[in-house]
């Protein structure tokens, strides 16, 4: 499946050069592009996007302040002639920041980090769509090497690592490089719901909820005050 682009930028000539690279590139799709983040907001919600690329300096709404509001924005590609939001940038799990002018050789190697966070999820979890209940699921996690095969019943909790995450086991901890939003998306919110911008948890080992906090084996992970509204709302809908 090709990989579904946006292009976010209120410059012409940018918007052509990313246009240009991404009809190159056979594994993407140029869905749309727009010149500012309300009209993009609007595209997000009639259109599936796997990955943005996004302008920061824009009219109206930056870039930064744009992903800020998304909840669960795709995976996202910071173009901009801007070296100084780049820590901004990566604190909101960009995929990687590439400052204008950039060739094709560079884009390429975004594109890539983008493969490597999509690639280990393909058919990992095709048990959403065939009724197979949570014993049945698991997914292949690259780590260094290596590829583990990981059933979602033993997962514990996922915790964020800068471009990595950390996935804790009834038996192990895997280190992988995916981003919390690809997680997100892919798994069952009921299942696995985010409770905070750093976890994400198994619903089924949660062994107490203690204030603003829940306990799973002999640690408690903190309820975000973002999540805590739909995390509650799930709890009273078990």
């Amino acid at each position: 499946m090709k990989i579904k682009c946006l292009v976010i930028d209120d410059e012409p000539l940018a918007q052509r050069v990313l246009e240009r690279y991404i009809q190159d590139i056979p594994a993407l799709e140029l869905v749309q592009k727009c010149d500012n983040a309300l009209d993009a907001m609007e595209i997000l919600k009639e259109k599936k996007i796997d990955l943005i690329f996004l302008d920061i300096n824009m009219p109206k709404l930056t870039g930064l302040e744009f992903l800020r509001i998304l909840k669960n924005p795709p995976l996202v590609i910071i173009t901009t002639a801007y070296a100084e939001f780049a820590i901004q940038g990566y604190e909101l799990d960009v995929v990687d920041y590439l400052m204008k002018p950039f060739g094709m050789e560079r884009f390429l190697k975004a594109i890539q980090k983008v493969q490597d966070i999509l690639k280990p999820w393909e058919h990992s979890l095709s048990a959403k769509t065939s009724g197979e209940t949570q014993e049945d699921q698991y997914i292949f996690v690259k780590s260094s090497k290596k590829t583990y095969r990981i059933s979602l019943n033993d997962i514990l909790y996922i915790e964020a690592l800068g471009d990595y995450v950390k996935i804790y086991t009834t038996d192990r901890m895997v280190i992988s490089y995916h981003s919390m939003k690809n997680l997100e998306n892919l798994l069952s919110p009921k299942q696995f719901p985010r409770i905070h911008k750093s976890f994400i948890v198994s619903l089924s080992k949660i062994e107490l909820i203690e204030g603003n906090q829940v306990k799973l084996r002999e640690r408690f992970i903190p309820i975000g005050t973002n999540f805590k509204a739909e995390f509650e709302k799930l709890i009273r809908t078990i």
